[in-house]
C-alpha cells in the first residue's frame, strides 16, 4: 500500500481518536486568514468573489503541492504529512460529541441549554425550538457533515492527496463562512458556494448510498432508505445536503426536512421520510449510523489509494 493509504488511514484513526486539536488547528487559522482578507476585498459583486475563493483554495492547493513534492522521496514523510492533513480535515469525531451534547441536554426540563448546544451544529435560529425540532436539526446536521467533513475530504485525499484534502477543507471552510444566500453574500459567496456543490456532488451521494446499506445496523431497511432517498431528496433545496438526509431519514424511520429560518429568512426543505418526528433517543442511532459511514468511506479511500498505485 502506498503512504498516502496507509496515512489516510492512520489521520482517520486519530480523529476518532482525539477529535479536532483544541490550540492551533490549522482549519481555524485558515478561516481567521479567510476573514481577513474578506475585510479587504469584500464587494457585492460575483467577480470579487470568485478572486476571493480562487486566491484561498488556490493557496491551500499550492501549499499542498509543495508538501507533496517535498517528500515524494521519502514514504515515511509522506505517511506522516499525510496523516497530519487528514487529521486536521477532518470532522467526525467533533460532530459526534456535539451531537451527544445536544441530546444529553434535551434530558433537562428547560430547553433552553438545548438550543444554545444546538448553535454549535446549525446555523438556523434556535430560540423557539421545541424537542422533537432540536433532535431533528440534530440529525440532519449529523447527516449533512458526516458527509461534508468524513465522506468528501476522504475522498479527495484519496484522489488528490494531500493537496486534495486542503482544498477541499478550503473550500468548505469558505462554504459555511460566505456561503449564504443573505444580503451581505449573495453574490460575494456564490463562487465558494458553487465550487462547495461541486467539490460534494459525488460524496454526497456516496454518503447517502452507505447510509442506505447500513441501514439494518441501526434498526432500519435498506428498501425503506432506498425508497426515501430517490423519492424526497430532490425536493430539497441543496443538491447535496438532501441526499444524505434523505437518506438517514429513511434508514432511521424517521421524518426530517421542513420548515427552518435564517436570520430572518424562511427556507421549506421538504419532507423527507415516512415516519414519525425524531425522538431524542434517535440522535443516538443517527450518529451510529454517521460513525459507521466514515468507517466504510476510509475503507473505500484506502482502497481507492492502494488501487492507483497498482495500476
Amino acid at each position: 500500500m502506498r503512504a498516502r493509504a496507509l496515512g489516510i488511514l492512520a489521520g482517520y484513526l486519530a480523529d476518532r481518536q482525539w477529535g479536532d486539536p483544541q490550540r492551533g488547528h490549522p482549519v481555524a487559522g485558515f478561516g481567521r486568514l479567510a476573514q481577513r482578507l474578506e475585510h479587504g476585498v469584500w464587494a457585492d459583486d460575483r467577480r470579487a468573489g470568485a478572486a476571493y475563493t480562487t486566491a484561498l483554495v488556490g493557496g491551500a492547493t499550492v501549499l499542498g503541492c509543495a508538501l507533496e513534492r517535498t517528500t515524494r522521496r521519502s514514504p515515511v514523510s509522506r505517511f506522516v504529512l499525510t496523516a497530519a492533513a487528514t487529521w486536521a480535515v477532518l470532522g467526525g469525531r467533533s460532530l459526534e460529541s456535539e451531537a451527544a451534547a445536544v441530546r444529553h441536554r434535551l434530558d433537562l426540563i428547560d430547553l433552553d441549554p438545548a438550543r444554545e448546544q444546538l448553535t454549535h451544529l446549525v446555523g438556523r435560529d434556535t430560540t423557539t425550538l421545541d424537542a422533537p425540532d432540536i433532535a431533528r436539526a440534530t440529525i440532519e446536521s449529523v447527516a449533512e457533515n458526516t458527509s461534508d467533513a468524513v465522506v468528501a475530504p476522504l475522498a479527495a485525499g484519496a484522489l488528490f492527496g494531500i493537496p486534495g484534502l486542503l482544498a477541499y477543507r478550503a473550500t468548505n471552510t469558505l462554504d459555511a463562512m460566505v456561503g449564504y444566500r443573505n444580503e451581505r453574500y449573495v453574490n460575494f459567496g456564490w463562487a465558494s458556494a458553487r465550487l462547495d456543490d461541486l467539490l460534494n456532488w459525488v460524496p454526497a451521494r456516496v454518503g447517502a448510498a452507505l447510509a442506505t446499506l447500513l441501514a439494518p445496523a441501526v434498526g432500519g431497511t435498506s428498501h425503506q432508505a432506498l425508497t426515501v432517498w430517490r423519492r424526497d431528496a430532490s425536493g430539497h433545496p441543496s443538491p447535496n445536503a438532501g441526499q444524505v438526509e434523505a437518506a438517514f431519514a429513511g434508514a432511521l424511520g424517521i421524518r426530517l426536512g421542513g420548515v427552518n429560518e435564517y436570520g430572518g429568512i424562511v427556507e421549506d426543505r421538504h419532507t423527507l421520510g415516512d415516519g414519525s418526528a425524531p425522538l431524542p433517543d434517535d440522535i443516538d442511532r443517527a450518529t451510529k449510523l454517521g460513525r459507521l459511514v466514515g468507517h466504510a468511506s476510509v475503507a473505500l479511500a484506502v482502497a481507492i489509494s492502494a488501487g492507483r498505485r497498482s495500476r
